[in-house]
């Protein structure tokens, strides 16, 4: 096993490494760092969760550190684009942590807030910039930020930016960047359009491969637990009576679903707090911040507010419902087994979420063993899924196939920034 010594990062960035405690890099930043540190462009394609932040945050710091060029007014000379403001905030933390011990400038803008204060940051200058597509282009419209000196871009997450329906957004900030720059290029999953959008913005390029998506679950403990609809809540609150769920991320397919089950949740004794896209940004950091700090047992998500959350010791993922793409399952419980610790994750299934386990198991490759030790399992609905198992065939389903790119197709302005100058 090699260690960060082996990588070429200078002297700095290791002592800050070491200060973190970190000793062997993961598979992600052992074959990206090397390579992205000499210059080349990275196609990465890696799950959250892999420590492939760190696969780009550290070449951006050594890179930067190498050049003397002095900073412009509303000129970074980094640019870093990810779709979701906790995951710009994620970055600009570990910016902030691997650069303790050099002298360059970040900051990070997401929008919500008044533009004044980002303004003001940028006309100081600074040396990366940690942006969301939809307040990075309001700004370069208004001409308070120019992409013609960026050295180094970087697009992180490119397949949720699809999702999302920022991938015309993201083109359009591609367009402002020089030719002559690097690219790292970051994402979990390479549908068509991603391909291509990568194909075109890369030049000479490594491509790495870490984990396949079948495969990035196999540290998580998986368990089905089949229920009426009508009953989950009530099944809910009596895993939560088990004292080994310490640290849970529970996830519904909309944001009143997560209202509702944290208010639930919270009316039975349970510390928790819901997180989603109609929550405020002060909002929602505030019960991050009291999920990370141990405050808070649960966090209930919706899929779009999930991205970025990045806590350690997360000991388990409950699916309250079921995610209508297999892709998002997989995205989901990669929030616990983090940083090679061991994780549980359990799914809820009616009667009407069949279809949809079904798609799941086809993507992660394996049957998900079935939970029958808990008051509300429901014997019909184990029995419907395991016949059409059995004969390879799907029913319709009276939920349907939901169309989980709805809140994609609209654009959504979920950006703000932080100040994190030192």
């Amino acid at each position: 096993m090699i260690n960060f010594n082996e990588l070429g990062l200078i002297e700095p960035l290791l002592r800050a490494v070491a200060a973190e405690g970190y000793r062997a890099p993961t598979p992600v930043q052992a074959r990206a760092i090397p390579p992205a540190i000499r210059g080349r462009d990275i196609l990465g394609v890696a799950q959250t969760g892999t420590g492939k932040t760190a696969a780009f945050t550290l070449p951006i710091l050594q890179r930067l550190e190498a050049s003397s060029r002095p900073l412009e007014r509303y000129s970074p000379r980094a640019l870093v684009l990810t779709p979701t403001r906790e995951l710009a905030i994620q970055i600009s933390e570990s910016i902030q942590t691997y650069g303790r011990n050099v002298k360059q400038y970040h900051t990070v803008i997401f929008g919500g807030v008044g533009q004044q204060p980002q303004v003001s940051e940028l006309r100081k200058g600074v040396d990366t910039l940690v942006a969301t597509p939809g307040r990075l282009l309001d700004l370069m419209n208004q001409g308070f930020v120019y992409l013609d000196q960026v050295e180094i871009f970087v697009l992180d997450e490119a397949d949720r930016m699809l999702d999302m329906g920022f991938i015309h957004d993201v083109r359009k900030i591609v367009t402002e960047l020089p030719h002559s720059r690097q690219t790292l290029f970051f994402s979990a999953t390479m549908p068509s359009a991603i391909t291509s959008l990568a194909e075109n913005i890369l030049r000479d390029y490594e491509h790495i491969e870490i984990t396949p998506t079948a495969t990035t679950v196999d540290r998580v403990e998986q368990r089905v637990l089949f229920v009426e609809k009508s009953k989950k809540r009530k099944l809910l609150c009596e895993l939560f009576g088990d004292h080994k769920i310490e640290r849970a991320i529970v996830f519904t397919r909309t944001k009143h679903g997560a209202n509702r089950v944290a208010k639930f949740l919270g009316q039975s004794g349970v510390s928790c707090n819901a997180i989603h896209g109609d929550k405020s940004q002060s909002a929602r950091q505030r019960a991050l911040s009291a999920f990370k700090d141990g405050k808070l047992r649960a966090l209930i998500a919706t899929d779009i507010a999930s991205r970025g959350i990045d806590v350690h010791n997360v000991s388990h993922v409950i699916n309250f419902d079921l995610p209508s793409e297999p892709e998002s399952y997989v995205h989901r419980i990669g929030r616990t087994a983090r940083a090679g610790a061991d994780g549980m994750a359990l799914s809820f299934c009616a009667e009407d979420e069949i279809n949809y386990l079904h798609d799941i198991e086809r993507v992660v490759r394996q049957q998900i063993e079935v939970d029958k030790d808990h008051t509300f399992h429901d014997d019909r609905i184990a029995m419907s899924h395991a016949e059409q198992s059995k004969n390879g065939r799907r029913k319709t389903s009276s939920g349907g196939r939901a169309n989980n790119r709805g809140n994609g197709g609209r654009r959504r302005r979920q950006n703000r920034r932080i100040r994190t100058r030192r």
